[in-house]
Protein backbone atom coordinates (compact mmCIF):
# COMPACT_ATOMS: atom_id res chain seq x y z
CA UNK A 1 0.00 0.00 0.00
CA UNK A 2 1.31 3.27 -1.00
CA UNK A 3 1.02 6.51 1.25
CA UNK A 4 0.32 9.76 0.27
CA UNK A 5 0.01 13.13 3.13
CA UNK A 6 -1.58 15.96 2.73
CA UNK A 7 -3.74 18.75 3.82
CA UNK A 8 -8.01 17.90 4.29
CA UNK A 9 -10.67 19.82 5.87
CA UNK A 10 -13.56 18.29 7.75
CA UNK A 11 -16.30 20.65 7.73
CA UNK A 12 -19.50 21.68 9.93
CA UNK A 13 -21.47 18.98 8.25
CA UNK A 14 -18.36 16.58 9.34
CA UNK A 15 -17.24 16.30 5.38
CA UNK A 16 -13.85 15.49 4.31
CA UNK A 17 -12.36 18.66 1.94
CA UNK A 18 -9.16 17.73 0.36
CA UNK A 19 -7.27 20.95 -0.22
CA UNK A 20 -5.39 19.84 -3.01
CA UNK A 21 -5.68 17.83 -5.99
CA UNK A 22 -4.53 13.74 -5.83
CA UNK A 23 -2.43 12.25 -8.73
CA UNK A 24 -3.19 8.72 -8.10
CA UNK A 25 -5.16 6.10 -9.43
CA UNK A 26 -9.14 6.07 -9.35
CA UNK A 27 -10.12 2.99 -6.96
CA UNK A 28 -11.17 2.21 -3.10
CA UNK A 29 -8.79 4.08 -0.28
CA UNK A 30 -7.89 3.66 3.19
CA UNK A 31 -8.28 7.37 4.88
CA UNK A 32 -6.34 7.56 8.20
CA UNK A 33 -7.29 11.12 10.28
CA UNK A 34 -4.42 12.35 12.35
CA UNK A 35 -5.94 15.69 14.29
CA UNK A 36 -3.47 17.92 16.03
CA UNK A 37 -4.77 18.32 19.79
CA UNK A 38 -4.29 21.50 22.27
CA UNK A 39 -0.78 20.65 23.87
CA UNK A 40 -0.86 21.57 27.50
CA UNK A 41 2.28 23.35 29.44
CA UNK A 42 1.96 21.33 32.61
CA UNK A 43 5.18 21.17 34.70
CA UNK A 44 5.76 16.89 34.94
CA UNK A 45 4.87 15.61 38.03
CA UNK A 46 7.37 13.40 40.65
CA UNK A 47 6.33 10.17 40.42
CA UNK A 48 5.04 9.12 43.95
CA UNK A 49 6.92 6.85 45.91
CA UNK A 50 6.10 3.03 46.53
CA UNK A 51 5.79 1.90 50.17
CA UNK A 52 7.87 -1.21 50.97
CA UNK A 53 7.25 -3.81 53.55
CA UNK A 54 10.61 -5.13 53.00
CA UNK A 55 14.06 -3.11 53.70
CA UNK A 56 15.92 -5.05 51.46
CA UNK A 57 13.03 -4.86 48.35
CA UNK A 58 13.26 -1.29 48.86
CA UNK A 59 16.83 -0.96 48.57
CA UNK A 60 16.67 -3.23 45.60
CA UNK A 61 14.58 -1.66 43.65
CA UNK A 62 15.42 1.90 44.24
CA UNK A 63 19.33 1.72 43.63
CA UNK A 64 18.38 -0.30 40.34
CA UNK A 65 19.52 0.81 37.21
CA UNK A 66 17.02 2.23 34.64
CA UNK A 67 15.53 -0.35 31.88
CA UNK A 68 17.10 -0.09 28.70
CA UNK A 69 14.93 1.27 25.87
CA UNK A 70 15.46 -1.31 24.01
CA UNK A 71 14.58 -4.14 26.85
CA UNK A 72 12.41 -7.01 25.06
CA UNK A 73 11.19 -8.71 27.60
CA UNK A 74 10.02 -12.23 25.63
CA UNK A 75 13.60 -11.98 24.41
CA UNK A 76 14.87 -12.32 27.92
CA UNK A 77 12.67 -15.05 28.91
Amino acid sequence: MQAYKLNATIDESGHLIIDEPLNIAPGKVEVIILQPTATTTTTPQQPKKRQYKVQALKDLLENAPPTPLDFDSDQAK
